[in-house]
């Protein structure tokens, strides 16, 4: 397995000759700025043209990663060789977030095979309900096929996102990749750094992903009480302070869930995976050292105590964690970094949702607020 990473801005373009790598490509994978994905003069185009045997794929971000450092409204790159591994991808449409579901198994049945070991999802992070998506892909998934990946991205406006496969960028879409032999081997790890507060609200009225009522009052009258100022600046604002949603009102963790949406007219909001009506949530708030903190658990969570090796790892964090941190976000990545090791090649984005497995054996869940890494490494 040969890796190398990548990146382009404006100003500069590549910073190196694509064409100079030295090695055979089968796996392209790119994140990028909206507007630079959706420009006619993209860079995953010289991508996708300089490799045509390659799968490539990738999606919108807010903001990019290469090894411990994040830009914005550029385009980063991961090219990968396999000695033995094959790789195979999958696109489906999703008109509306209600097809989510049924996206997902179509394709958990296009990517199926017996030799399939992992698969990687990119999907739209803004028409698709990401928790009933890895409900599909759960329901075809062969037995012990994991996947792990993200929505995409717009920054903070929330206003359109892209995923990418082939030779064409669109809406709209999710997009999957399967990975298939022996030789592969594919460890993940999820954690978030954040803390509960303020009481337990019991979810009296919701349909599907979005929330109409927390203890019988409008879902957004009770948000814009918690931000105060900041509620002028929803939805972006409320990435600050995700909801954890609680089986019972005693029960210590569950999935966390981020706006993505507010309905100033019903006073509803729109998260990006469900918040099932009858359980409860609490709010949740962090500060850097939490997230920090977070991200070294994510790798322990993967690895364990050694380090990495050769193996390219596919890194999806989420967009609030980016705007709580500001200028120290790129704090969160270094500890990743470090306990990779020197030999891994990283690569990721800023998402609007991570997908990860929950617990052993569970092939994936959508998570929200969480540093989420995939390790890609071929047996040698």
């Amino acid at each position: 397995m040969i890796n190398s990473t990548l990146r382009w801005n404006r100003t500069t373009g590549w910073n190196r000759p694509l064409q100079s790598l030295g090695h055979p490509v089968d796996l392209v994978l790119y994140f990028g700025g909206t507007d630079v994905l959706a420009g006619p003069d993209a860079p995953w185009r010289e991508l996708a043209a300089t490799f045509p045997n390659a799968v490539c794929a990738g999606c919108s971000s807010s903001g990019e990663i290469e090894g411990s450092s994040v830009s914005d409204d550029g385009l980063t790159a991961a090219l990968v060789h396999f000695n033995e591994t094959k790789v195979r991808g999958a696109s489906v449409p999703v008109v509306s977030a209600d097809k989510s579901q049924e996206a997902g198994r179509e394709l958990g049945r296009q990517l199926a095979a017996p030799d399939l070991k992992h698969i990687l999802v990119f999907s739209d992070g803004l028409g698709v309900n990401g928790s009933t998506l890895t409900t599909g892909l759960r329901e075809t998934l062969p037995p012990g096929v994991l996947a792990t990946g993200g929505l995409a991205g717009d920054g903070a406006r929330f206003q359109r996102t892209l995923v990418g496969f082939g030779n064409s960028v669109s809406s709209g879409r999710v997009v999957a990749i399967g990975f298939y032999g022996q030789s592969i081997h594919a460890l993940h790890g999820s954690a978030g750094g954040w803390a509960a507060f303020g009481p337990t609200r019991l979810i009296t009225r919701s349909d599907g992903n979005i929330l109409h009522t927390l203890d019988d009052q409008p879902a957004l009258a009770v948000y814009k009480r918690y931000l105060g100022d900041l509620a002028d600046k929803l939805p972006s604002s409320g990435l600050l302070f995700p909801l954890q949603l609680l089986a019972n009102r005693n029960a210590k963790g569950g999935l966390v869930r981020t706006i993505l949406a507010v309905d100033e007219t019903t006073q509803s909001l729109t998260f990006a995976g469900d918040v099932p009506q009858g359980q409860y949530a609490r709010f949740m708030k962090a500060g850097c050292d939490a997230l920090v903190d977070g991200a070294d658990q994510a790798v322990g969570n993967a690895l364990g105590t050694s380090e990495a090796g050769n193996c390219l790892a596919v890194l999806v964090s989420c967009v609030g964690r980016k705007l709580v941190m500001g200028q120290r976000v790129e704090e969160e990545l270094e500890a990743v970094v470090n306990r990779l090791g020197p030999e891994a090649h990283a690569v990721g984005f800023y998402s609007y949702g991570e997908i990860c497995p929950t617990g052993l054996g569970h092939g994936c869940d959508l998570h929200n607020q969480t540093m989420t890494l995939t390790v890609f490494a071929e047996a040698s």
